[in-house]
């Protein structure tokens, strides 16, 4: 089964906004066994998207839209694609029912154009909206699918979920094998290197696919497999999966879709254990990390952000004669580092404190170059560890990428690593 997507909107094409829909319909999709070929953004022109449709048709078997369902005459999904299929349009009179009693609810009249909401294409089935006015419309003809959805995600997502995919399966549009993945996460190391300890596995797949993905700080390798049988499908991914730990397992974080910071949280909260971090160029990137985290409030207890050495003094207590004078290391030093996770380590009395300091840039600090990081992890009644970074890429690349490297470290050490 080939499918094939079509975003209309003439917003999207300006990047006025983001096409998270294209990113959400492909994940399901695909866990439905159903492969996307194409993606297709088009604009609020009737030829252009008349010509999309036709281009579209001729190479897919299912063709899903988004968008365009608006009452305002620039929403022409509809309209182009009922011309297109020799169809007629009327009003569904149970979506114009309801569109009455919400404009009724909020004591604002109905403009007639409203009701374009309501619009069906002769032949289609109703796919209702829940959260919002437009309905979509669902129809085979000639053997290719036409789903037509609208373009909010919070509407599109859950007609999607609660209509389109009865509806795929009533019609038989949906293969008896389900797409089974599973995701790895990887950081520490780099696609390429990654890449390359995998090189053969990835060049003999069958089944089981491998395929690599890179992000700020991590690696992703997303494993996939086509089965009617669940246990089949978990057995086969299981076999790679072992395979790949034994190779790069000091690198993987984990064997599902989280991230480091969650990781690095819920294993606190697990083992009971606190942290605190000091923090000069990161600016409090990463105690933002650490709270971005439902329950943090368990492990982190807080942080301070010490961006003068003023406040490196008078706050952690770092010594002065380490940040100022001829022959001082300076703020950006291991020593700072050390006597950062030091002084934090007195305030807060947790298990584990983290400092950072740093040149993120633009300009050199110290006479020091922009990149040059120092990270100190502490664990308490153990020595410090201190490590230097050379870092490349602008401010905030530094600073993200620094962040990156703490957590990744600290993860070593919470197994035992560090």
């Amino acid at each position: 089964m080939k499918a094939e997507m079509i975003a209309v909107g003439t917003e999207l094409l300006l990047g006025q906004i983001v096409n998270t829909n294209a990113q959400y319909l492909s994940q399901q999709l695909a866990l439905l066994g159903v492969d996307v070929y194409y993606q297709t953004v088009v604009g609020d022109n009737a030829d252009r998207l008349r010509h999309t449709i036709e281009v579209a048709r001729s190479r897919s078997n299912v063709i899903l839209f988004t968008g365009g369902l608006g009452p305002t005459m620039d929403d022409i999904t509809k309209d182009v694609l009922a011309e297109l299929l020799g169809s007629e349009l009327y009003h569904d009179e149970d979506a114009l029912t309801q569109m009455e009693k919400m404009f009724a609810g909020r004591g604002t009249p109905m403009v007639e154009s409203n009701k374009r909401q309501a619009l069906v294409i002769e032949g289609a089935d109703v796919l209702p909206n829940r959260t919002g006015l437009a309905i979509g419309n669902a129809i085979v003809h000639e053997g290719v699918a036409y789903i037509v959805l609208p373009g909010p995600p919070r509407e599109m997502k859950p007609m999607f979920a609660e209509q389109v995919v009865p509806w795929m399966k009533d019609n038989g549009l949906l293969d008896a094998s389900t797409l089974y993945t599973r995701m790895l996460k990887f950081a520490g190391v780099g696609e390429s290197i990654l890449e390359d300890a995998l090189r053969d596995l990835i060049e003999a797949q069958g089944d089981t696919t491998i395929a690599t993905y890179a992000k700020e700080g991590e690696v992703l390798v997303r494993l996939a497999t086509k089965s009617d049988d669940a246990a089949l499908a978990a057995s086969k991914l299981g076999e790679v999966e072992t395979e790949i730990t034994n190779r790069l397992g000091q690198h993987l974080y984990a064997a599902e879709d989280v991230s480091m910071n969650e990781v690095l949280v819920n294993h606190l909260i697990q083992h009971q254990m606190t942290l605190s971090a000091a923090e000069s160029c990161t600016g409090g990137l990463f105690a933002e990390m650490m709270t971005s985290v439902p329950g943090s409030s368990q492990v982190f207890l807080g942080g301070a952000v010490t961006y003068s050495n003023e406040m490196k003094e008078r706050i952690l207590g770092v010594p002065h004669e380490l940040l100022e004078g001829e022959s001082a290391p300076g703020a950006v030093s291991s020593e700072a580092a050390k006597a950062m996770v030091e002084g934090m380590q007195d305030i807060a009395d947790t298990d584990f404190t983290v400092a950072i300091t740093g040149v993120a840039g633009p300009g050199h600090s110290e006479r020091k170059p922009v990149g040059l990081v120092y990270i100190a992890i502490g664990e308490k009644g153990k020595d410090t560890h201190v490590e230097e970074l050379r870092l490349s890429g602008d401010r905030d690349t530094i600073r993200i990428r620094t962040v990156n490297a703490v957590m990744y470290r600290l993860w070593r050490k919470l197994q035992g690593h560090g």
